[in-house]
């Protein structure tokens, strides 16, 4: 049986909606024909940090169409309404932003948290099914004060093999409830990623970044690194899933014998202001509040960030003979991890994998 060499199509996306499911199969059949059904994997690629792809597996369960889906990313606008009281969306606290930048850049706190809690990829792999839909799923494509254009790239192929592979430590803080730029210069693990793309020779494939099997309590996204996204605003997710929901709960400690047995699920409601009424009651110190509130919200932590690989397209291109990973202008791979690691650091795999 005869191959063909791998198939590129780039798409440029003109969203209607903030909340848009555009199918991508559908695109590329009505601009590129069959090309879908001569090859056997397809890998759909975004370059953007509001507007991914969902696993192919769980885009099955959700059944594959925009009624599922609607309902889906509907709980998590229920969890991270609009307008919700993020630092991300204080403009006055953005120093990064000049003033001009300030007035018009988006409040989309809510979009950036729902992409990381519901499972959003910037690159995923499917087995070519071109009969069924594949959606990138836009969480902030229109308003009345903008419209976005977005861009897709798609891979479609046959076979995948690993060319080379290694491990990296990376360095993280005491904090049980930290997160890590992986782009950071500083850290040097992109250079890395380059420098093993240049040692393997490929011309076009795909990047895996991969927690180790051995690592607990620790996951990966890409999204924007920006320090009060990340640093604030996620960590308050972690801390207490519906720090931001309109949602009013029974304060626990109005019923105080019911505490042994209902903490766990009550933490995850109310977590913020009934482990700050203990930290007072029982006289602890910060250190021992943030390895209290670690603990609690270990589940509810695991179960919001439940990624533990991302992945990046690598290419070569007329300028740059040796291929390099591939991002979009503010994506970057980010660690997250709410438990404390025992040597302040944490394994990391990276594998190069040629596409043909």
């Amino acid at each position: 049986m005869i191959r063909s060499r791998p198939t590129e199509l780039r798409l440029t996306l003109a969203p209607q909606r903030r909340f848009e499911a555009i199918d991508v199969n559908n695109r590329i059949a009505q601009e590129a024909g069959d090309v879908l059904r001569r090859h056997q994997r397809v890998v759909y690629c975004s370059f953007h940090t509001t507007a991914g792809y969902l696993d192919q597996s769980l885009s099955a369960r959700l059944t594959n169409d925009r009624d599922g889906l609607s309902q889906f990313f509907g709980s998590f606008h229920s969890l991270f309404p609009p307008g919700g009281e993020y630092h991300h969306d204080r403009m006055e606290l953005r120093a990064e932003l000049s003033a001009a930048q300030r007035e018009v850049e988006p409040r989309n706190a809510d979009s950036h948290l729902t992409f990381i809690g519901a499972g959003l990829r910037n690159c995923v792999t499917y087995r070519a099914r071109p009969d069924e839909p594949v959606y990138f799923i836009d969480l902030d494509g229109a308003s009345d004060a903008m419209r976005r254009r977005r861009t897709t790239t798609v891979i479609a192929y046959d076979r995948e093999r690993v060319v080379a592979r290694t491990s990296v430590s990376i360095p993280v803080s005491k904090h049980p409830i930290d997160s890590v730029n992986l782009a950071d210069q500083r850290l040097g693990l992109l250079d890395q990623v380059n420098e093993l793309l240049a040692r393997s020779g490929l011309e076009k494939g795909r990047v895996d970044l991969i927690v180790a099997p051995s690592e607990r309590n620790v996951g990966l996204t890409v999204n924007e690194y920006e320090t009060l996204l990340m640093q604030h605003d996620l960590v308050d997710v972690l801390k207490n899933p519906l720090r931001f929901a309109k949602i009013k709960t029974r304060h626990m400690l109005d019923d105080p014998l019911a505490i042994p047995g209902k903490t766990l699920n009550y933490a995850k409601y109310d977590v913020v202001r009934v482990l700050n009424s203990l930290m007072e009651a029982l006289g602890l110190d910060q250190s021992s509040f943030e390895r209290l509130v670690a603990k609690v919200m270990a589940v509810p932590a695991r179960r919001f960030l439940r990624s533990r690989r991302v992945s990046f397209l690598a290419a070569a291109d007329a300028n740059q003979p040796a291929a390099r990973l591939i991002r979009g202008t503010y994506q970057s791979p980010i660690l997250v991890q709410w438990q404390p690691a025992e040597r302040q650091s944490r394994r990391l795999e990276i594998a190069v994998v040629r596409l043909s």
